[in-house]
């Protein structure tokens, strides 16, 4: 059994209000992006595809892979305009893979017990999300900024990330999405790879209660919890 984690940081941290993508921000003396790779390097995980942004390829090679000497990490390639073009070039640099982790840069705290709880899951199910359930009551708002709605707080998850899949299955999944014309609209929907394979195929995906605490670094807020975290 192979398995592989498509690291996912291509993005440029709009949120963040920063100079420099946010998975480059130093905290402690290591870039957010390093501790992520750490986790995944400690595991079971048998390798590492990293996205980047597309001319970063060079500086993340030297700043992560021959730097910590990360064994782990096989390709290191440019990812695209939205979420959904980046994995897809991590999975097109896949080999011999069975399992597949897409996780994001930006989540440093992803603990082994939860990687391992997905795997354990995917074997099964083929399809798996790292998730944990909502504590907030939710409201759904009309157009016009009221209530609409309240969902049963019991029934709701926050999905996080692993999002974990038979490699096979995702490949095809994103081929067939990737294969059509997709509108604007069509992008706007597409907020993870749970929605991919849900919209490819017939295979229901399984809910893996993960750690609350595996937080996705987004905001300055975001930034002074992870801070804290890793006094």
């Amino acid at each position: 059994m192979k398995t592989t984690a498509i690291i996912v940081a291509a993005g440029r941290g709009n949120r963040m209000n920063s100079d420099i993508p946010k998975q480059y921000i130093e905290i402690n003396g290591h870039a957010i992006l390093y501790y992520t790779i750490r986790a995944f390097e400690e595991s079971f995980i048998d390798d590492i595809v990293l996205v980047v942004p597309e001319g970063d390829e060079e500086y993340c090679r030297q700043q992560f892979q021959t730097k910590y000497n990360f064994k782990k990490i096989k390709a290191i390639v440019a990812g695209g305009k939205n979420r959904y073009d980046s994995v897809y070039a991590g999975l097109k640099s896949v080999v011999e893979c069975d399992y597949v982790f897409i996780h994001d840069g930006a989540r440093p705290f992803i603990k082994n017990a939860t990687i391992k709880a997905a795997l354990d899951a995917v074997q099964i199910h083929k399809a798996c999300v790292v998730a944990v359930p909502v504590k907030d009551t939710i409201k759904i708002a009309d157009e016009e900024g009221f209530v609409a709605g309240t969902p049963n707080r019991s029934t709701m998850w926050s999905v996080q990330t692993p999002q974990v899949f038979d490699y096979n299955l995702i490949k095809a999944a994103y081929d067939s999405l990737l294969a059509n014309d997709l509108t604007s609209e069509d992008i706007a929907t597409i907020t993870d790879d749970a929605m991919v394979v849900e919209r490819a195929t017939g295979i229901k995906v399984k809910l893996v209660t993960g750690e609350y605490d595996n937080i996705k670094i987004t905001t300055p807020e975001d930034l002074s919890l992870a801070k804290e975290r890793l006094k």
